[in-house]
């Protein structure tokens, strides 16, 4: 098949496209035009479609064309994989942007606890206000992002889906567990996001419980990185929800399974939730691969009543080994 000459054809022709299908053989005209030998017939069809509709975000053609397709003899099958290698893996341009985010954003973070101290002792502060700091500090640093920052104290970091409001405003004051959720990207074509969750307790040293469950906590997340290292050094395959038992089964083994209520990670790329294997076998039990020159956050968190903690790194692997791309958070940061 001659790619080049048909593509040239077609845009001599303004045409967008040139569609072949054959049923039985009935057109040896397509046969000729792309190079394909006569008995081939094709049986197989990647579609944006997940079995059981698993893994939900991808499965997106509708059920009268898979009947319709299976009805004319073919297979359809899901093109999960296939995207994951056009969405989810980066060029080289990409990973350079993922650490240029990062740079920028590990910096930010280590101000904004700092912002925090210092208001806090300065006639107070609150949750939005903290937020909207981090949004201009992103401006200056030519950093975008869907949506700003989560910024979550006591109980409300007990929430994984808390967003601070200005009209609840919410103060921040001494003897507080602070939860920052960071997530955003360089405002230039094609940029990848880098996002990342840190802990900090506003005093002089944190509860015995709050360090307890920080250390359930990081070294669950430790854990599930060292899986991945581990296998992409073997040059094993491995699959998402690989990664998540590995982190759900450090939490639960030190009693505190029912409070990690969400998948251990996701994928990253252009979008901060990508289309790639997310870490999850909660959710759903995620069999993608994790493929080369791709990135995934790996985030467990434990979510009590009084407090949430939850510690979040990225992920890059590459052919042969992996990497977390950014600062990792060993012990919680005193404000």
């Amino acid at each position: 098949m001659d790619l080049s000459a048909i593509q040239a054809a077609l845009r001599e022709r303004n045409i967008d496209a040139w569609l072949f299908y054959d049923h039985h053989h009935r057109d040896p005209i397509a046969y000729r035009v792309l190079g394909l030998p006569v008995g081939l017939m094709v049986r197989d069809i990647a579609m944006q479609y997940s079995p059981n509709n698993s893994v939900f975000t991808l499965s997106l053609v509708d059920g009268g064309t898979i009947e319709l397709l299976r009805g004319l003899g073919k297979n359809v099958v899901s093109s999960a994989d296939l995207v994951a290698v056009f969405e989810a893996s980066w060029t080289e341009e990409q990973i350079q942007s993922h650490f240029a985010a990062r740079d920028s954003i590990d910096a930010i973070t280590v101000s904004a606890f700092q912002e925090i101290g210092r208001r806090v002792r300065n006639g107070g502060t609150q949750e939005h206000e903290i937020q909207q700091w981090f949004m201009e500090a992103f401006g200056r640093e030519n950093l975008i992002t869907d949506d700003p920052p989560i910024v979550a104290v006591n109980a409300n970091a007990g929430n994984p889906h808390y967003e601070p409001r200005a009209d609840h405003p919410v103060p921040i004051r001494e003897g507080d567990f602070v939860l920052l959720d960071v997530w955003g990207k360089k405002n230039t074509p094609s940029a990848v996001y880098y996002d990342i969750t840190w802990m900090g307790f506003v005093g002089a040293a944190p509860t015995a419980r709050m360090q307890e469950v920080f250390e359930v906590v990081r070294d669950a997340r430790d854990a599930g990185v060292q899986t991945v290292i581990d296998a992409v050094a073997a040059g094993r395959r491995i699959a998402g929800w690989e990664v998540d038992r590995a982190t759900r089964g450090h939490i639960k083994q030190k009693g505190f399974g029912e409070y990690f209520i969400h998948r251990t990670g996701h994928s990253i790329g252009t979008d901060v939730h990508s289309n790639g294997a997310n870490m999850d076998d909660l959710e759903i039990h995620d069999e993608r691969q994790i493929l080369p020159n791709s990135c995934f956050s790996i985030e467990p968190g434990i979510y009590l009543p009084e407090f949430g903690v939850r510690c979040e790194v990225n992920v890059l692997v590459r052919h042969k080994s992996a990497e977390v791309t950014g600062k990792i958070q060993r012990e919680i940061v005193t404000i």
